[in-house]
């Protein structure tokens, strides 16, 4: 049988149980009657409870309409023997109208349905010696029974159906609109720093270009002059990297607003202490100074990233954050409690896996910086980033 749903397996198994107990009911009334021919319904029944078993079995029988059909027709068949045979058989075509129903179209199964209907009034009237009203009452009814409970049960699933397919049109509709959107959000904002770097940067750039060039022009004879065209490219250059800090500075994480990396880190140790129940503990070691904002940035990334990891994959209950100030570096080491892993399993990431450990590393090298994990199974994880402090002239030509 096909079962679609759980309500319809359930309704299946109803079904099957109610055909074994009219076969067994039709053999036991025949045996307590001392029907001469009891035997023969005994082996009537059991014929008709193998084959309506093998519906179930057959693949055939609910997946094509030839098959259904076969099956179907020899199930009648042996039916009707046993109709000719005992009149409790009758009462085998109400759970017969059901099958044929689910089984059969519409129209075929309402055909079908009433050619049950007429052999269970006649093969009845047979067994009564004559025919009445009373014999054709019940089949009737139950054949219109059945009919609008499975149509009725057919009408509610394929509204069932037509609402969950509109659910899932209005998910990837609100996915697609969400994905325009960002989309244009990325777009607007890229057009926006174009635009800025075009008429700050870009110009910038391009008057200290034709500054060093006079300058270039006017040595060796005229030093003076020359030395004039390069002060003066020297502030244009001052006044740039001022323009690129603030650009840098509007990009900064939003917990960078308005505080120091040590307070941004304090935070998130907070947070994720109260979010996650892990006793998040925040260190500061030396005394702090002032960061470049791409350092400040990397290093809130680094420590938000690995408490997430902690969070979600070491099973710690405690996790220790610090941030060391040297003389010549800044750090960030964080070390949890947890179950560790196999470093040997992540050295290379998958395909698509995502940032994780690979995308701090690369933000870490991208600074000049070096980057570390430290992890054993059942000892816990040790992640540090190590960033060497510019000097001046070095955050220049960084930016």
């Amino acid at each position: 049988m096909n079962t679609l749903t759980p309500t319809v397996r359930l309704l299946a198994w109803c079904l099957h149980l109610l055909v074994a107990g009219l076969l067994a009911l039709a053999v036991v009334r025949a045996f307590a009657d001392s029907a001469p021919d009891a035997g023969l319904v005994a082996a009537v029944a059991a014929m008709a409870a193998v084959t309506y078993g093998l519906g179930p079995l057959l693949p055939a029988v609910g997946r094509s309409y030839a098959g259904a059909v076969l099956w179907l027709s020899a199930v009648g068949a042996v039916w009707l023997v046993l109709l000719t045979l005992s009149p409790e058989a009758v009462w085998l075509a109400f759970p017969l109208y059901f099958v044929q129903l689910h089984l059969l179209p519409r129209r075929s199964g309402l055909v079908a349905v009433l050619l049950t209907t007429a052999a269970a009034v006649v093969g009845f009237s047979i067994h009564q010696g004559a025919f009445s009203p009373a014999t054709a009452i019940g089949p009737s009814l139950g054949a219109a029974v059945a009919v609008a409970v499975v149509w009725s049960y057919q009408a509610l699933y394929r509204e069932s159906e037509q609402r969950r397919m509109l659910i899932d049109e209005l998910t990837a509709t609100r996915a697609d609109l969400a994905a325009a959107q960002h989309s244009a959000g990325v777009l607007e904002e890229r057009e926006r720093l174009a635009r800025e770097i075009h008429d700050t940067l870009a110009q910038g750039l391009s008057s200290i270009q034709l500054l060093l060039r006079a300058a270039e022009r006017a040595l060796p004879q005229r030093v003076d002059v020359a030395a004039g065209y390069v002060g003066r490219a020297r502030s244009v250059a001052v006044d740039n990297l001022g323009e690129a800090r603030r650009f840098v500075a509007a990009l900064s994480p939003p917990a960078l607003d308005g505080t120091t990396p040590a307070g941004a880190l304090e935070r998130l140790c907070a947070t994720t202490t109260d979010r996650h129940h892990i006793d998040a503990r925040f260190h500061l070691r030396g005394a702090p100074v002032g960061l470049p904002p791409e350092y400040e940035v990397a290093l809130l990334r680094v420590a938000q990233s690995a408490l997430a990891n902690t969070t979600l994959h070491s099973g710690a209950t405690g996790v220790d954050v610090t941030l060391g100030f040297g003389d010549d570096r800044v750090s960030v080491d964080i070390t949890d409690d947890g179950v560790g892993f196999d470093q040997r399993s992540v050295s290379e990431p998958a395909p698509g896996s995502g940032f994780g450990l690979e995308a701090m590393r690369a933000r870490v090298d991208d600074l000049g910086g070096t980057f570390t994990v430290r992890s054993v199974d059942g000892e816990g994880t040790s992640i540090t980033a190590v960033l060497p402090l510019p000097s001046e002239s070095s955050s220049e030509r960084h930016l």
